[in-house]
């Protein structure tokens, strides 16, 4: 791997096993407090001699447990990651569209553009709070081009290895 570009070890803590707590809106952009809480799962490794990274997931929500993936990429040229969420509900598709972003001073922000309920959103993760043991991601949605932000889903992460 290349030792000269430090972005790519932006995931490094994050490599291993975790049980993962999920606080999730139940409705997204419809005015909902309500949350459902469930627990869940993560295992996350580095690929393409450390220019990519794979996790797989197991969300247990209520209702149905379910599996999904990650996968990263990271862009030389931009030094910028790339995203790709498969969801094992549909894993023929679609592919969401990549969240594109990178880190700065221990907090990653992703950003993409999407539709949701047939209307444009904007979306953002972050990763933050990243220690050797624990790590906090979250995603919002934003009706109005990133102007103001619903959080709908904290996944809080303990390491179990």
């Amino acid at each position: 791997m290349n030792e000269t570009i430090p972005e790519l070890h932006d995931f490094d803590p994050l490599v291993g096993h975790w049980r993962v707590h999920h606080h999730q809106l139940k409705e997204r952009l419809a005015g909902s407090q309500e949350w459902i809480d469930f627990e869940g799962t993560s295992a996350l490794w580095k690929t393409m001699d450390g220019y990519g990274t794979f996790d797989d997931n197991v969300i247990g929500k209520p209702g149905g447990a379910y599996r999904a993936m990650t996968v990263r990429a990271f862009d030389i040229k931009d030094r910028q990651w790339s995203v790709w969420w498969i969801d094992g509900r549909t894993p023929q598709g679609p592919v969401d569209p990549p969240m594109r972003g990178s880190f700065k001073d221990g907090v990653g922000t992703f950003y993409n553009d999407d539709v949701f309920n047939g209307k444009p959103i904007r979306v953002r993760f972050i990763w933050s709070d990243i220690t050797p043991t624990s790590a906090r991601w979250e995603q919002a949605f934003s009706p109005d081009a990133g102007t103001t932000w619903e959080v709908n889903w904290v996944m809080h992460f303990t390491r179990v290895n």
